[in-house]
């Protein structure tokens, strides 16, 4: 078959290829499901654009100030009415998803107030804007204190430790929707608004605020529908749909999102500055193609589940579990497999193919890290990508992918490099064999 000779020319064995669509094809129900869940979101998108008169006169540029930028504050409608929100903060100027996070929590925090996490330690790059890891400009340097609350052993919240946890001075609650580099499951949208409500229910006042990142688009609400203040995440990741070249989100109550304006730009100027620099097109094209983008990533995910569960490893979720986000991870237990599976996406990819990831000493991160990631945007990771820390229990974490069709490709390559490497053996295939240490 010509399909089956193109993989072949890519470097996928014939007893992969095989191995792959086995798994495929027992994946056709849920497959059809996340379909089903893009084409409501991508109708939720659409509407949110109509509702808001979007015009190709919102494509146009401004530079400077960017006073009056009509594209960039109907964008922030846009977003708003997707996310069911009263207020948006969309801008290039938002570097990245921790840039959104730290933004969002020092506008809306005081020297002397409290930062609970419900969810235990927070991902690795936020703590050094907490200072739970000590860095010049750290919310602990301007007197933010914190405070965490673990998650029982099934990685479910605590409420008897959260109930303890807050108090007089808990100004502000951060939950973290996706597991960063944790073995928990990632929290759906239910159970967010659950903890919310249990803490609005302790202390009516308290600003619940929700990192967002990975989760955007894969169930048919956000978090600031289940009664969270704020939700954060990047451009880079699914609401840019790849199209966005940079840039970050905050959406929820105004009052809030006025304070992180004011915080991103200086007092008294807040949104009203802030050019767009032409970047509005992509931003609102990317928003458009991002429930089928973000389709195509959990198919992908949910193929790589299929594939290693199969092979025996453990994976958060399982190829049959609901999702929350497009994050896969896949504990190994070998750094080498971890080494393997990150080469292998990387050879998947259309840019930088030729390139071979190694662990590094990457920055806010405390062990050394490897990155696969041939991206049409720097760090994008709404594109196919794979990264981990290289500790135990060594395990790696899958995400992204355009379309549906890179994703295979990168997952079954990511096995092909496991079985070049002597670590899997599909031989037998209805009992494959893989080397954990």
């Amino acid at each position: 078959m010509e399909l089956n000779a193109m993989y072949t020319s890519l470097g996928i064995s014939p007893q992969v290829l095989k191995f792959g669509e086995e798994i495929e094809e027992s994946l056709k129900d849920r497959f059809q499901a996340i379909d089903l869940r893009a084409e409501y979101n991508q109708l939720k998108v659409i509407k949110a654009m109509q509702k808001n008169r979007v015009s190709d006169i919102h494509f146009a540029a401004t530079t400077g100030y960017g006073y009056n930028d009509l594209g960039r504050d109907t964008l922030e409608q846009v977003y708003a009415s997707v996310f069911e929100a009263e207020s948006a903060l969309v801008r290039p100027q938002l570097m990245s998803g921790t840039h959104a996070l730290h933004i969002a929590l020092s506008g809306n925090l005081r020297p002397g107030d409290e930062l609970l996490s419900p969810n235990g330690k927070p991902y690795d790059t936020l703590e050094e804007v907490i200072g739970i890891r000590q860095s010049p400009g750290s919310l602990k340097e301007y007197g933010v204190t914190y405070r965490q609350a673990d998650l029982l052993p099934d990685g479910s919240f605590d409420f008897a430790a959260i109930a303890k946890a807050i108090n007089e001075k808990t100004k502000l609650m951060t939950i973290q929707r996706s597991k960063g580099y944790a073995s928990r499951p990632t929290f759906s949208v239910k159970q967010i608004g659950e903890v919310i409500a249990f803490a609005k229910k302790i202390k009516p006042d308290i600003i619940c605020m929700v990192d967002n990142c990975y989760g955007e688009f894969v169930e048919e609400t956000e978090p600031t529908q289940a009664g969270a203040d704020m939700a954060v995440g990047s451009l880079i990741k699914n609401p840019g749909g790849g199209l966005a070249p940079t840039g970050g989100y905050i959406v929820g109550r105004k009052d809030c999102i006025d304070r992180a304006a004011f915080r991103l730009s200086a007092p008294g100027l807040g949104k009203e500055v802030g050019a767009s620099l032409g970047l509005n097109q992509s931003f609102y094209q990317g928003l458009f193609l991002s429930p089928v983008v973000v389709a195509g990533a959990l198919k992908g995910a949910v193929f790589a589940a299929g594939i290693y569960e199969k092979l025996g490893f453990d994976v958060i979720p399982g190829s049959g579990e609901e999702r929350h986000d497009i994050i896969q991870s896949i504990e190994f237990k070998n750094p080498k497999a971890v080494i393997a599976f990150c080469q292998g996406i990387q050879a998947a990819a259309p840019v930088d193919s030729f390139v071979t990831p190694e662990p590094w000493d990457m920055p806010g991160y405390d062990a050394p890290v490897i990155m696969a990631a041939g991206a049409f945007v720097q760090g994008s990771s709404i594109e196919l990508s794979a990264d981990g820390p290289m500790k135990p229990p060594y395990a790696v974490y899958f995400q992204g992918g355009l379309t549906w069709y890179h994703a295979k490709l990168g997952i079954l390559m990511s096995l092909q490099k496991l079985c070049d490497a002597g670590i899997c053996t599909l031989k037998n295939q209805s009992k494959p064999v893989c080397r954990r240490q």
